[in-house]
C-alpha cells in the first residue's frame, strides 16, 4: 500500500510538470495551428520554414487563456492516473500471486533471463496495462475534450462530474470508450516490441563480462521503449482523435476533422495524407509538403 502511495504522489507530480507538454500534442495532434510558419533553420543550417514549436505555442496559449491555461483537462488526467496506477498494481500482484501459487498446473517458473521469462513477464504487464487503460478511459477522453475546446472557445466541458453526465446524456456508455481499440493495441505493441527487442539486446548483443552491465542493459531497455513508442505512435494519434471526433467540439468536426465512422477509417485517412506522425515533435516541426496554410481557420489542407 505505501508503495502504491509513493507512485501517485510521484506520478501525480511529473502528470502536472508535464500537462502543458501533452496539452500542446494534443490540439497539433488534431491539426489546430494558431500560428503561421516562419523562417528559420534546421539542423544543418539551412533556411526552411518551420511551424512554431513548444515555446511559441505554449506563449499562444499564455496570451489567450494565461498561465492556468495550460493546465486545462489537468483534473480528470490526475484522476485517470491516480485510478490507473491503483487498478495496476491491484492487477500485478495478482498476478504475481498466481504465478507463485504452488497449485499452478504444470508449473516451473522459468530462468530468469530466459525468453519464456520475458514473455511470461511481458503477458502479465499487457494484462495490469490493459485493465488501468480500461479503466481509466473515460476520463482520458473528457481530457482530451476539455484540451480541444480551446480550438472553439467552447465551455462544454467544465469538469469531472459535469463531464460525465454530458458524455452520458449524448453518447451513452460508448461515448466513453472512444479511441479505447486504438490505444489497447497501440500500448500492447509497444510492450511486447520494447521487451522483446531488449532481450534480444541484452541477450547477443551485450556481455556478461563488459563492465557496467547493469547499466548498459537499463539504457537499452530505455532505447527500445523509445523505438517501440516511435513505432506505435500512430496508435496514439489515431485514439486521440478518436475521442475528440463528431463529439460536438468544433476541434473534432470539419475543417478539422471529418466525421469517421471507425478508428480504420481515420488510420485510412491520416495515411493518405501523409499525416501518421503528426504531433510527434514538438520542436523543429517541418512545413507539411503540399499544403496550404488557411489564416482565417487556423490549419493547413
Amino acid at each position: 500500500m505505501a508503495d502504491t502511495c509513493g507512485q501517485i504522489l510521484l506520478g501525480s507530480g511529473l502528470t502536472v510538470l508535464s500537462h502543458p507538454l501533452m496539452y500542446i500534442k494534443v490540439l497539433i495532434q488534431v491539426g489546430h495551428e494558431p500560428l503561421p510558419p516562419t523562417l528559420g533553420r534546421n539542423l544543418f543550417g539551412r533556411q526552411v520554414y518551420q511551424l512554431p514549436g513548444m515555446f511559441a505555442y505554449a506563449k499562444h496559449i499564455i496570451k489567450v487563456d494565461g498561465k492556468i491555461g495550460l493546465f486545462k483537462g489537468l483534473g480528470p488526467r490526475l484522476c485517470a492516473g491516480t485510478i490507473g496506477t491503483v487498478v495496476h498494481s491491484k492487477v500485478a500482484q495478482v498476478g504475481r500471486t498466481a504465478s507463485n501459487s504452488p497449485e499452478v498446473p504444470g508449473g516451473h517458473k522459468a530462468v530468469e533471463g530466459s525468453l519464456q521469462h520475458v514473455v511470461d513477464e511481458t503477458t502479465k504487464e499487457m494484462f495490469a496495462r490493459s485493465c488501468a487503460t480500461i479503466v481509466t478511459h473515460p476520463f482520458h477522453v473528457i481530457t482530451l475534450r476539455c484540451m480541444v475546446q480551446f480550438i472553439g472557445r467552447e465551455t462544454k466541458y467544465s469538469g469531472v462530474f459535469d463531464s460525465i453526465v454530458t458524455v452520458y446524456r449524448e453518447e451513452g456508455i460508448l461515448g466513453f470508450f472512444a479511441g479505447l481499440i486504438p490505444r489497447l493495441l497501440g500500448d500492447i505493441l509497444s510492450l511486447w516490441i520494447c521487451n522483446l527487442l531488449a532481450h534480444l539486446i541484452n541477450t547477443y548483443a551485450i556481455d556478461d563480462s563488459m563492465s557496467h552491465t547493469g547499466e548498459i542493459r537499463n539504457c537499452s531497455q530505455a532505447v527500445t521503449g523509445f523505438f517501440a513508442s516511435m513505432l506505435t505512435y500512430p496508435f496514439v494519434l489515431v485514439s486521440n482523435l478518436m475521442a475528440v471526433n463528431n463529439c460536438g467540439l468544433a476541434g473534432g468536426l470539419p475543417p478539422y476533422a471529418s466525421a469517421y465512422p471507425t478508428w480504420v477509417d481515420c488510420w485510412r485517412h491520416l495515411s493518405k495524407e501523409g499525416n501518421m506522425s503528426r504531433g510527434n515533435s514538438l520542436f523543429f516541426r517541418k512545413l507539411p509538403v503540399g499544403k496550404m496554410y488557411a489564416i482565417d481557420q487556423k490549419r493547413f489542407f
